[in-house]
Order: structure tokens, then C-alpha cells, then sequence
């Protein structure tokens, strides 16, 4: 598991602004510091890829390369996912990419102040064989991403999985690793709990309202 916020980098600097009520009220700021965060997340994850060495001319001779040897398969939940997912598009600008929509619901919820699941979107190429990098802002309980994973398997099975998400709770990333134990995490930051809403504590409130607006 990696986690931005246990080192000090540029990336802490991003979570900050994120994070602070007074600059949230900038959309554009607000979906530009989770594309830039994105971008710094699919990075960290290139090194752990596969390459292939070649060489390409230049105009004076010919150099070494390294390039990946396949492209992975970045799957965004929506739309919280999406700021994120455009800074993991700027680095793996030659991705193919699934989408997830899903979303959390209480009007099938068994008990009171509990919540359901609910899917309505997905698309995605082939899977099998391929990396997978499920991307999702926030990780709460972690019921979102276990049912979307789940449902991508249908289209076949990854070789590998990545989850990145910007901020994280102990109990979606105990929930992660209990359920979906061959995942890698990287995140941003691992906060101190849920509250009775199931949103992480201190997080950041709803990063799909502070990007894009509120819903009804």
C-alpha cells in the first residue's frame, strides 16, 4: 500500500487545498487539484508496471527506450472519478478505460441510516490479462468499489489491480484488503474514521458536489 501523505512531496500540497473549505468554493481549483493529484497517483503506479526495451532514431542516433509493455485499463466511478481519472489520462495518455457508474442509494436500505449500492452505467474492452486501475476519489466503506470491481470481472479477468483513491478511511481500507486482498492501494491520504453518514473524517465533504455541483 502506498500512501502520499506518509512522505513529503508536492502531493500534500494538493490534499491541503482539497481539503480546505475556504478554496472549495473554486470548482475548476477543486477539479484541478484532484486532476493534478491524478496525475502524481499514476505515476507512482507506472513504476510498478511491466517495460519492454527498444530504441527509436533520433536526428544525431539512435537511443535506448523504455515504453510499457501494455497500456492498462483505467476504470473511473462516476463522477467523482472523473477529475481524478483526466490526471491518470495525462500520463497513460495511450489507456483504454472502462466506466462505473454507481452510486450510494438509501431507499433499499434494510436499516436506518444504512445504504444500498446501486449501479446504472458500466462499460469496458476486454479485461483479461490487462492491468485494471479502478479509480475513485474517495474510499468510505468500500461497498462501492467491491461492486464495481465485481462487475467489471464479468468482462473478463485482470492480471493485475490497481484502487486509487485520494482519501481514504481505516475502515474502507481494512474492508479493501479483507474482500479484495490481490488489489494494490495507493492513496492519498488514510483519515481517522466514518462518521454516521459513512463519510470520511475529516475528508473533505462529497467530492462529486464540490466538483460539479449539487444533486438532487
Amino acid at each position: 500500500m502506498f500512501v502520499f501523505a506518509q512522505q513529503p512531496s508536492v502531493a500534500n500540497q494538493y490534499i491541503a487545498e482539497l481539503r480546505d473549505v475556504h478554496l472549495q468554493t473554486d470548482r475548476l481549483r477543486f477539479r484541478h487539484n484532484l486532476q493534478r493529484l491524478g496525475e502524481l497517483t499514476a505515476y507512482e503506479i507506472s513504476r510498478v508496471l511491466a517495460y519492454q526495451n527498444g530504441s527509436v532514431q533520433t536526428p544525431l542516433a539512435p537511443a535506448a527506450t523504455q515504453t510499457l509493455l501494455q497500456q492498462p485499463i483505467l476504470a473511473p466511478i462516476m463522477r467523482a472519478g472523473l477529475p481524478f481519472h483526466q490526471g491518470f489520462l495525462h500520463v497513460f495518455d495511450r489507456a483504454d478505460n472502462a466506466f462505473v457508474g454507481a452510486y450510494r442509494s438509501s431507499a433499499r436500505a434494510i436499516n436506518e441510516g444504512d445504504f444500498e449500492i446501486e449501479m446504472d452505467y458500466i462499460s469496458s474492452p476486454d479485461l483479461s490479462g490487462r492491468t485494471l486501475i479502478l479509480i475513485d476519489p474517495m474510499l468510505a466503506t468500500g461497498r462501492s468499489l467491491e461492486k464495481s470491481y465485481h462487475a467489471l470481472l464479468r468482462y473478463g479477468i485482470p492480471a493485475q489491480t490497481h484502487i486509487a483513491a485520494a482519501f481514504a478511511s481505516p475502515e474502507g481500507v481494512r474492508f479493501v484488503q479483507n474482500r479484495m486482498p490481490q488489489c494494490h492501494l495507493w492513496l492519498g491520504a488514510i483519515d481517522s474514521h466514518l462518521n454516521d453518514h459513512f463519510y470520511i473524517v475529516p475528508g473533505l465533504g462529497d467530492a462529486g458536489d464540490l466538483a460539479y455541483g449539487g444533486k438532487v
